[in-house]
Parts: C-alpha cells; structure tokens; sequence
C-alpha cells in the first residue's frame, strides 16, 4: 500500500523508519524483524523514450502496488533545479514537465532486488505530448521555438561568444598569406569500464551519506544541499576510487540525487548501478563541433592574425557548456605566437544526451583545426611543418594576446625529441605511397584559475598529521580516478619530511573527513592538491625541527630530513629517528597537526570570459605519428607515435608515462574510430548505446609509443610539477590527420577518420573531381554573432580589460588627428 511522508512522496512498505519499524509488503517478507543491519536496496529509473515532450500525466500507482516494492519518485518530488554550473541550473533528478533528450530520467523505484525495480519501472503509465525536435546547431538555427530551455542567449541558442584582441583586419593585411578553412570533430563518449554507481544510506540522526563513482564529491555535495534542502553539514560524500573517469564524472547527476531521496524515504540504503546503456545516455562527452578558421601568416609562417569560429552541439542540457564554448577559442595562443587573434563561439541546445567535459575539455577540437592548418600552411610557403612550428613558439613568462600568462616552456625540446626519435628529416614526404608521418603540438591547463562558483577560498586543502609511531596521515579532498593523484600526496609529503612513501596514509575525497578540494578536473590535483600538500609537509617539517636541532645541538639549517630520520647534515651519524623526532616535537608543542591550502596566482585578463584559459601553468606536447593506409581500402593502421611532454618536473615517472601513453590510445581512439552517433532517419536516436558497437581501441589496435619526458621546472608547480593527465592526448588526432596526408596525399579535415573518408577523398582525387583529395565540411553555420568585445592585446598597450565604444571612438580619433594631443 503506497503512504505519503507528509511532502506527496510515494512511500510503499513504509514512509520512515519512525512511521513503522517492521514494514512488509503484502505476501513477502522484506527482511527480518532484526533492523540493526537494514538491507540494501535497489534503484531503477524510468526514462524517456522521446527526444522532445512535454509529460501530460504520470500515473505510477501501478508500480506502487507490485510487491517488492518501496519506493517510487517522479520529479514533483524533487522539484528544485541543479547543475554543475551557476549559470546552467537547468536539470532536475526526475523531468519535471518536459524531456529534452531520448533517455531523460522521468521516474524512479526503489524495490528489494533490482530485477523487481527493473519490471516495476514499466509499470509507470507516462502520458506525454510530443514536441518539435531540435537536431543539430543548424536545426537550432532555423527553428527557436519551441525553446528547450526558457533560456539561453537567442532561441535555442545556449551561449554567443564574440572576443577581439587587437584589430584582426589588420593583420590580415599585414599577411603574406591569408588561408581559410572549414574542420569537423565528431562527439565520443568516455567509456570508462566502470559504469556509473552510487549507494546512499539515511541514518537515524538524519544523517544522509552518498557513496558515489563521481570526480567531484564538492559539487555533489553543493547539488544535494540545494535539491534535498538539508543543511550541508548533514550530507557526507565519498568519491569511491573511479573505475576511469576521464570527465564523464564530472557533474552532479540524477542518480546521485535519487538514491540519496529514496534512502531517506525508505530508511535503508538505495544502490543505482547504471546500464551502459544508461552511461550513453548521461553522456557529457565530447561535443560536436564545427569550425572556421582563417589565419594570416607572414612568409616563414608567423601568425599576425587569426579568425576562429566555432559551433558547438550541447544536446539537452547545459553542463559544463558555457565553460565548454569557451575553451574551444581559449588556448590557441599558448603555442605559437598569435598576433592578433579574434574567437567567435556557439553552443546550441539539440534534443540529444547532453555534452560536457571529456579528457581535454573543449580544447582537442580547436586544436585538431589549428595544428592541421598548420600543415597545410608550412606546405604552401614551402616550410618544413616541425621547423615552421619551432620558430614562431610562445615565449616562456610572456603574456598572450587574450592574456594567459605564460610560464616555463618546454615545447621547442619536445618538438626536437619526437623529430630526432622518429628520424622526421629522412622520413617526412620521402616514404613510399601508403606510408607517412604528421607532426602536431599541444598544450593544456595545469588546474583552471578560478573555481566554478567563484570566491577567494581555496581551491584545494590538505591536512597532516604526524603520529608519534613515524606514520604521517594526510587529509585531502581530491578523489583518484586512476590517474594516481593518491600517490602524488603521498610522495610529495614523503619528500619533505624524508620517510618513506609506505608510511603516508592518504584519506581523500570526504566531504566529512577531507578539507575541500575542488574535484578531478581541468588536471589541477597534482599542481593544486600537491601544493597544498608541500605547504602543510613544510609546516611539518617547521614544528619538528627546532626541537630536534636542540637535542642534537646542532643548528635547524643544518638539518637534513630523509631514509625516516632527521640528521646532521655536515656530520649524518648524528641523528634521531623520524618517529623520535615526531615525539621530541609532541612533547615540546603538542599534537603534531598542520595544515596547507593552495589558491592560484590571479588572472591578468579582465574582461568578461576572461575566466577560462588562464592556469599557473601550462603543459606542452609534441607528437609524431606514423601511419600505414591501404589505398584500395582507405584502411588507417598506426605502427608508432613518437611523443614528449613538458612535465615540467615528474612526482612519479612511472604513473606520468602512464598517463602519456594512455592518451596516446584514447587520442587513436578519437582519430580514427570513435563517435557518438545517431540513427540518420531519426538523427536524436542513438545509434550504438553499448560496447559491442560503440568502436574504440583494444590492445590489437594500439601501437608502439616512444614516450619522451621534457621535464622543465615551473615554479607555480609543486617541485615544479605540471599537467600530464590531458594534454598528451591532444596532438594525436592532427598527427594522424596528417601523416594520412602524407601517406596518400588526401585530407580528412574532420574526425574520426574512418576508411569511408579516406576512400572517398581517394576517389575523389582519382577523378579530378573539384575539392578532390579532400574529405570534410563544406560550409559552416550561419550565426548571427554579436559584436565582439575588444580588449587590446598587451603588446599595443593593452591592460587585460574590455575596451568600451566610447574609448574606441577617442582611440580612432586619436589616431586620425594626432596634432590635438599636444
């Protein structure tokens, strides 16, 4: 029989534990009358079967009456929007009165087992009016109603993005050579092997606890405050170590949202483990993304101007997609210098699962544009590519145009290793017909300069305890989602206070237990975790040493703290244990407890978007790829890719080759095979939900990787450590795009780059036909840009903020009449 909670909850069984301690369901015992250990239970969640409705009716008193089952919820039982971003608080756990995507959550169950949880879910009766389907960024275009959200910059137009640094018509002029063109990237999902799980569990002092497979317990536990209006310091998160995460576990999501409502309705603990199906239908992958980029460069290839455009497909909700758009026009200039630079950006809502942050969020797509624009630059002025790229490269501790600042630089060492290792003088336009190499460079943000909600806390603590045994604790929210971030505490800390990395025990990502860190994104742990980390350790190390240097009378400068003791320096027999040093500071000073925050260096743009691209530092890549194609099949096969990273400093060796050669075969993966498609007669029905058919690499299909680490300290980085968990990816797709090139002389402007592709851009070159030997867009969007925000670059007097009309007009002036300044 269903009760009600008091709130219009659907409670089967029982409504809280304190309405009845002994709930059964009519012919089946739940569980014995012995609650100490409640048993767990589970979640199914019913979803849309259309792209684009308004829900009419849902009837679930069908479900309510099947025995074995608790609980149900539709979204008037979790009314309240959330979302990753401020800006974008636009889902809800359960559709509240439309659907936006095939796949959207509309209804939940709670049962006994998931088997009953799973038929009781088909027992909900949802009437629904179906609605217009937006398809894709040009479907947006032509149709703004009906809207798929009420808002959003025009239409269904989610997000407009016009920037001008410096006047971009001018550079054009100044060019030797103005060359456009038109590029592509296919969505793809992050298959992670994990699929997403969270278990919630509802104490009797109204506690509520969410174990989830999640990147972010932060913002999880900010969504769960807002949606279940609790006071967050009732609600614990725990990031369980992540089976690959790779940014699909990024946001806040619904599952997370219903398990935590249905623990409390039922009184026991709710377990959701997601289909693989269901994880397609999560998504936040890669986004579509369309692209114009028009590029005026001097004779040995310096960039005086550049022009990009970019229009994004968003799917059905926001996500991290403001963030998303810009970044697609972010970080073009951190590799070679740009003169001049002007990004225009679209995001469109469409009525497909919705996109968001995959491994390089936002930058791989504007990077495979610019690095083989690069390519068929240097081979119109007659320019060998890797020379062209290693003369015109961003200074180290210089200002961009759109004003990322710039630290260490390590990418012309990283061009020379792969063109050495991969004998690219000998090789490049000299192998035989089927066989060739590409060159491409890349870089990526060491951690984002500012947090997602802004404020002057920190974005990462850490805390330390010392125990007089030797062992050390160290307390960090940052969550490990395999890319070893757990270990890198621990060495870190290791290092300063000389013990062995096997006695650090690390506690992280617990919203009750953990000082906040802001999640596994953006590839900011290692610098901003282990930041935080190395101040507190050095805190450590300050409370420890005075007292040893009295019992060894020997100065605290002198001291050395390393192999688990604290010793002479200038004489190492004399010394003390690390564990007596620890317990000679205890006894001295108390509990030996400190602890260490990290907030990075302000931005130097102010202007509005200026919020995305700025890092305390940046990583750089290098890539060479080899390839083998088979004309008559248009077949890529990829032998060896010869890569380096500028590391800037290695925590771990071991773990940073590691994360290079994996973004080498997820970088393949994207080249050559991978894509989230849809049906062409119905383009908002995915095509391939599942691994069987969703095409991705295994070990057949991964090549030989020479890895090469550049290492070039950065003093914003722990020992000078930088990124290395996202930015090795990026080169691959353009190196693979052009060594095809190299191998057949066609060009794949879009990926992936399937043999259909090359096939056609083949046959297409055999008969001569207009645009032959080239496969890719032919036209991009018309989107009605807003005029741009000019901020003058620095090197034209330029001080980071947006220049208004009225300051143009005196700048023109100005300049036209010069005499009326004196």
């Amino acid at each position: 029989m269903a009760k009600s909670d008091g709130n219009g909850l659907r409670v089967v069984g029982r409504a809280q534990r304190k309405v009845d301690a002994t709930p059964k369901v009519t012919g089946e015992t739940l569980f014995a009358d012995d609650l100490s250990f409640p048993q767990m239970v589970y979640c199914k969640t019913l979803r849309s079967p259309h792209a684009h409705a308004r829900i009419i009716r849902i009837d679930t008193s069908r479900a309510e009456k099947e025995a074995g089952v608790l609980g149900v919820l539709t979204g008037t039982d979790l009314p309240i929007p959330f979302g990753i971003l401020p800006v974008s608080q636009d889902e809800h756990a359960l559709a509240l009165d439309t659907v936006r995507f095939i796949g959207d959550p509309v209804a939940a169950v709670a049962a006994v087992s998931e088997e009953i949880a799973g038929e009781a879910i088909h027992l909900i009766d949802v009437e629904y009016e179906q609605l217009r389907e937006i398809t894709s960024v040009e479907d947006a275009l032509a149709n703004p109603e009906p809207r798929i959200h009420d808002y959003g910059d025009s239409g269904n137009l989610h997000k407009l993005i016009s920037l001008e640094f410096g006047t971009v018509a001018d550079g054009f002029d100044a060019a030797h050579l103005v060359r456009e063109d038109l590029f592509f990237y296919e969505g793809s999902t992050h298959l992670p092997i994990e699929q997403h799980a969270a278990v919630a569990m509802y104490s009797a002092d109204h506690r509520l606890t969410l174990w989830s497979s999640t990147q972010t317990p932060h913002y999880v536990h900010i969504a769960l405050e807002k949606v279940l209006e609790m006071p967050a310091s009732r609600i614990r998160v725990i990031a369980c170590p992540n089976g690959g995460g790779f940014g699909g576990k990024s946001d806040p999501f619904s599952h997370e949202i219903v398990v935590s409502k249905l623990a409390m309705m039922t009184g026991r603990p709710v377990k959701a483990t997601l289909t693989r199906e269901e994880v397609f239908y999560c998504h936040r992958g890669r986004h579509p993304t369309h692209m114009w980029v028009r590029t005026g460069v001097t004779k040995d290839g310096h960039i005086t101007a550049m022009h990009f455009r970019t229009a994004l497909d968003g799917g059905g909700y926001g996500s991290y997609g403001v963030a998303s758009t810009y970044y697609t026009g972010a970080l073009q200039t951190v590799t070679y210098q740009v003169d001049r630079y002007k990004f225009e950006g679209a995001r469109a809502f469409t009525n497909k699962p919705p996109c968001g942050p995959k491994r390089g969020h936002g930058t791989p797509q504007p990077r495979f544009a610019l690095e083989v624009q690069m390519d068929k630059i240097a081979e119109q002025l007659k320019l060998d590519p890797a020379d062209m790229r290693l003369k015109h490269l961003v200074p180290a501790d210089s200002l961009t145009a759109n004003y990322l600042r710039v630290g260490s630089m390590g990418l012309a060492e990283c061009i020379n290793k792969v063109v050495t290792g991969s004998n690219w003088k000998e090789r490049f336009r000299r192998l035989p017909h089927g066989r060739g190499v590409g060159i491409a460079c890349s870089s990526y943000i060491s951690g984002a300069g500012l947090p997602i909600y802004w404020n002057n806390m920190p974005h990462s603590g850490v805390q330390l305890q010392c125990d007089r045994s030797g062992g050390v604790t160290v307390f960090c929210g940052s969550t490990d989602i395999g890319q070893g971030s757990d270990s890198v505490l621990a060495y870190i800390v290791a290092e300063v206070l000389g013990v062995d990395p096997f006695e650090i025990r690390v506690v992280t990502a617990d919203t009750d237990l953990t000082p906040v860190d802001l999640g596994s994104y953006s590839s900011r742990v290692t610098l901003m975790s282990g930041n935080a980390a190395l101040q507190a350790a050095e805190r450590a190390r300050e409370l420890i040493a005075p007292e040893v240097a009295k019992q060894l009378d020997v100065p605290t400068s002198r001291l050395v703290f390393a192999e688990s003791r604290v010793f002479d320096g200038e004489n190492p027999e004399t010394g003390t244990t690390f564990a007596e040093a620890v317990q000679a500071a205890e006894a001295a000073v108390g509990t030996i407890g400190t602890v260490g925050s990290y907030t990075p260096p302000a931005s130097a743009g102010r202007y509005r978007g200026s919020g995305v691209g700025p890092s305390p530092a940046y990583s750089y890549s290098a890539a060479v790829v080899e390839v083998h194609v088979e004309p008559d099949s248009g077949i890529v096969r990829v032998p060896k890719v010869w890569i380096a990273h500028d590391i800037g400093q290695c925590i771990n060796p071991t773990t940073v080759m590691g994360q290079v050669e994996g973004s080498v075969y997820m970088g393949l993966g994207e080249a050559l095979m991978e894509e989230m498609a849809y049906r062409a007669n119905r383009r908002v029905v995915h095509k391939c939900p599942s691994m069987l058919e969703y095409k991705s690499p295994t070990t057949l299909e991964m090549c030989e990787v020479e890895t090469y680490l550049v290492t070039d300290p950065d003093p914003n980085g722990p020992f000078g450590a930088k990124e290395v968990g996202q930015g090795p990816l990026l080169p691959i797709m353009p190196a693979v795009a052009n060594a095809v090139y190299d191998a057949v002389g066609v060009r794949v402007d879009e990926v992936p780059i399937t043999p259909e592709k090359v096939l056609t851009a083949l046959k297409r070159k055999a008969n001569g036909k207009e645009g032959g030997g080239r496969y890719g867009p032919t036209h991009f969007p018309e989107i009605p840009w807003p005029d741009p925000t000019r901020v003058p670059p620095p090197w034209e007097g330029g001080d980071g903020k947006a220049i208004r009309p009225s300051d143009e007009d005196a700048k023109a002036a100005a300049v036209a009449q010069p005499e009326r300044q004196h």
